[in-house]
């Protein structure tokens, strides 16, 4: 005997206003016929949950459609100020903090060098809550309406602690970082704001699904070069792993056995020939000469101008322009080695280093993948660039929290209690599409 549903009416009530809001967030501004015909939910059920969910605030009019025969239909979509996010990009070479609106608009944004103490956990955790009194201060936005805050990390992720989202971060010397404890015990926040915790490259794969070249398809991987290399994979439309899209050490692949050291401790590592201190390190080996205070982004501008001069500048640099040729080659093999195991339609390249010598190295890097991958996959899928820019990860980490929150139906959590659950895993991937209006910047 089937075991009967134990579904109530609060559950139906919260899973049709998570699927209204949903829809008018991606596919707003609607009106109520229209939010009917997308959702499947009765008229009456349509007025119900846009009755509430206005009189939450989380509403507003958008305007008027005329209509054939009939009365003009208003248009509705979701209020940008109903709520406010944050989003946090604990990156390698700095630690980015924004202050969203509801829409995704970004309101404020601190930035701390990560330069001279690298990863000390505890001046990391120092700068995010400096900078998270920065954004709130300089919007003039008091936490109490923060809907939650999402932070992208480098490492693996652990969620079987009892005090949150623990960090193992081996290239960058975490080990065991019980890194929400520290946050929450640290940022001066009500205790009913959540922290969501997640690879860094998948909430830049997040991002670009929801907003940028990623939207519409349903096989794709995001790529994130920078300091490291690590990856996001969505497949089968479901997302790889489960409901939601994951991180994988792709960096940490071997390449070549016998290679050279990685910051992991292993030899032949991808991330030992494409990350940027890599990058950086053979550059010097081969004789180049960036200055010896040079950080890693200057670097890698001053090698890629060495490699490929301005026409009325100085010849190529020979040494430069072999070694982006033979790490473009690196990345293509590395690139063909996703193609051959999840055949994606799409490869985007994203990370600050692959923004920087993505458009140098792409066509490059796309014939080596094409050389090393699979005949049938490699032409099937496309390799580009990320379309969202140097902001991808903090805005993918806001959209953790905004996923829970429309998981929720537009309802506040009253305590932290559960927050460390992965929000991708609680929004219906079959139902909400990635066609989203643009966003808007204020």
């Amino acid at each position: 005997m089937a075991a009967q549903s134990k579904r109530t009416v609060r559950d139906l009530r919260r899973v049709n206003r998570a699927e209204v809001l949903q829809r008018l967030y991606f596919d707003g501004p609607l009106s109520r016929q229209e939010l009917g015909a997308a959702t499947g939910l009765s008229s009456g059920s349509i007025s119900n949950v846009v009755a509430e969910l206005a009189a939450d605030g989380l509403l507003e009019e958008a305007g008027v459609v005329d209509s054939e025969g009939g009365r003009p239909r208003t248009l509705l979509r979701v209020a940008p100020a109903s709520g406010h996010l944050i989003g946090i990009d604990v990156g390698e070479t700095r630690v980015r903090v924004e202050l969203f609106d509801l829409s995704l608009g970004e309101l404020a944004r601190s930035e701390r060098p990560l330069v001279q103490h690298g990863y000390d956990v505890d001046r990391i955790v120092g700068h995010i809550r400096a900078a998270v009194t920065d954004v709130l201060r300089d919007a003039d936005v008091t936490a109490d309406r923060l809907v939650g805050v999402g932070v992208g990390v480098p490492g693996i992720i652990d969620r079987s602690s009892a005090d949150g989202v623990v960090v193992h971060g081996q290239t960058v010397g975490w080990d065991a970082v019980p890194l929400e404890k520290l946050l929450r015990e640290s940022a001066e926040l009500p205790s009913h704001v959540p922290f969501f915790i997640d690879n860094g490259a998948k909430t830049l794969g997040q991002a670009e699904m929801w907003f940028g070249g990623g939207r519409g398809a349903s096989d794709a991987v995001v790529v994130l070069f920078g300091s490291g290399v690590s990856a996001c994979v969505v497949v089968d439309g479901a997302h790889y792993g489960g409901a939601g899209s994951r991180a994988v050490e792709w960096g940490h692949t071997t390449v070549r056995v016998g290679g050279r050291h990685c910051r992991c401790g292993s030899p032949g590592c991808l991330e030992a020939y494409v990350g940027a201190q890599a990058i950086r390190e053979r550059w010097l080996e081969s004789g180049g000469s960036p200055a010896s205070s040079a950080d890693e982004e200057t670097a890698l501008a001053a090698l890629l101008a060495a490699a490929l001069p301005a026409p009325d500048g100085p010849p190529a640099d020979p040494a430069a322009a072999r070694l982006l040729d033979e790490t473009a080659e690196y990345l293509g093999a590395g690139i063909a080695d996703l193609v051959n195991l999840f055949r994606p339609e799409r490869i985007l390249v994203g990370g600050w280093a692959g923004l920087l010598l993505g458009p140098a190295l792409l066509p490059a890097v796309r014939r080596y993948a094409k050389k090393y991958a699979m005949r049938h996959p490699a032409e099937h899928v496309s390799i580009d660039l990320g379309t969202l820019g140097p902001d991808a990860v903090t805005l993918g980490a806001a959209t953790l929290p905004l996923a829970d929150f429309f998981a929720r139906g537009g309802r506040r959590r009253q305590d932290s209690a559960g927050a460390t659950a992965d929000p991708a895993d609680l929004l219906d991937q079959g139902n909400w599409r990635p066609v989203v209006v643009e966003r808007r910047s204020v």
